[in-house]
């Protein structure tokens, strides 16, 4: 009997330990937004583009296990970003933010994100925050466990489930631009700049920047105020700007139409993982208790306890009918889940073409949004080389045969 009795123990041990995941993450309780109290000058505001955020690829089994599905994982690589921003907007430390489908030059601060976990229990993101000197802000991961309150009182654009986890991200961004002198937030802006027109004509504005020995861009020297090369280069940023402030009306429409659906996923997908919970945790002690009764009765026999034998027979036929009993319950636990993977199917994140216009010439963009992003850029290229009558290739293979000549 003494053996039962261990047995008992190390199983209750199991069930509370069941169904649990760790993150070195940061918990997140209750976190007002810091805002501004007063208008911040524009010359001390920092521009901020927010990747689309990545997670890695679900398998079949994992998702059963998490409740979602790698199509659930893509919308959210949208989804959260976006509300990030809207964040970040209502803060008012910030210039412009705006999602980005790829990484680019000449942004000020750059926020990737991994979606670690998102099951509408757990809410788990990896933050890395860049500024354009290759300077990093932080790296580090946040966890939000929701509760039912959470799910009431929320507001498109505003409030989401997990806004304290929001909150928080944008507590510590805005914490690490406060500590920074104007000096330095002139020296990002100035430096975003000047990647962007050495990565758009290279050969003619590589000497501008450098490294420092911790791999921080710093600025080498300065063009003329009135180099007209750098005056048109700002204008193509400005274009590429446009393109992103397009692209983000379709980010918004996107994350509006999955709002409400998206939020029903949630709730329910946490209601489900709540109920599965339970009924694997009863299914699980049934299982022991039938395994414990039918042990039990055989150790009456192997002790020549003086038992009845219809006492034995019965705990034998008990224990039996109770672990048949805990795998049905099991059972609907699988049907349960079954039941969200068909959520999934009213999530997608195909772009549809965007059609940009330059001087009354129209430019259809079509495939992804990175593609369209990428394609959109090349274009600008060849805006700069037509405007400019510069083509860089012709610079570096002039440049490279005048120091073979000498």
């Amino acid at each position: 009997m003494n053996n039962i009795k261990k047995i008992l123990t190390i199983s209750s041990v199991f069930i509370l330990l069941a169904g649990c995941a760790s993150y070195h993450a940061q918990k997140v309780g209750p976190t007002t937004m810091i805002k501004a109290r007063g208008e911040i000058p524009e010359d001390r505001l920092l521009d901020v583009g927010i990747q689309v955020f990545t997670s890695d690829e679900v398998p079949a089994a994992q998702a059963e296990k998490e409740m979602t599905s790698t199509e659930i994982r893509g919308a959210e690589g949208h989804f959260i970003p976006y509300h990030l921003k809207n964040t970040l907007q209502q803060s008012s430390y910030w210039g412009a933010v705006r999602v980005i489908p790829a990484e680019t030059e000449g942004i000020d601060v750059l926020i990737s994100g991994k979606i670690l976990a998102s099951n509408g229990e757990h809410l788990v993101l990896q933050i890395d925050v860049v500024d354009a000197t290759g300077k990093t802000w932080f790296s580090k991961t946040y966890e939000s466990e929701a509760t039912a309150a959470i799910y009431s009182g929320n507001q498109v654009g505003e409030k989401d489930a997990y806004q304290d986890l929001y909150n928080a991200i944008s507590n510590d961004i805005t914490r690490y631009r406060m500590e920074m002198s104007p000096k330095s937030v002139r020296n990002i802006r100035t430096v975003s700049k000047l990647k962007f027109t050495e990565d758009l004509v290279p050969s003619a504005y590589s000497g501008y920047l450098a490294k420092d020995k911790k791999g921080i861009i710093v600025v080498n020297r300065l063009p003329a105020d009135d180099d007209p090369m750098i005056t048109r280069s700002l204008k193509v940023r400005e274009r590429e700007q446009m393109y992103v402030d397009t692209l983000n009306e379709y980010y918004e429409e996107y994350y509006n139409e999955m709002w409400p659906s998206y939020e029903d996923w949630r709730k329910l997908n946490h209601q489900e993982l709540m109920a599965i919970r339970k009924i694997k945790r009863d299914a699980l002690i049934r299982k022991i208790t039938g395994a414990l009764l039918v042990a039990g009765a055989i150790a009456m026999n192997a002790g020549d306890i003086d038992y009845t034998g219809a006492l034995q027979v019965g705990m034998i036929i008990i224990g039996g009918q109770v672990i048949v009993d805990g795998f049905n319950i099991s059972k609907q636990a699988e049907i349960h889940s079954a039941a969200i993977k068909e959520l999934s199917d009213s999530f997608g994140s195909e772009m549809q073409p965007i059609v940009m216009e330059f001087e009354g010439k129209k430019y259809e963009l079509t495939g992804s949004a990175e593609e369209q992003f990428n394609r959109w850029r090349e274009l600008l290229r060849q805006i700069y080389i037509t405007e400019t009558g510069f083509d860089p290739e012709v610079a570096a293979d002039a440049g490279e045969e005048q120091k073979n000549t000498e």
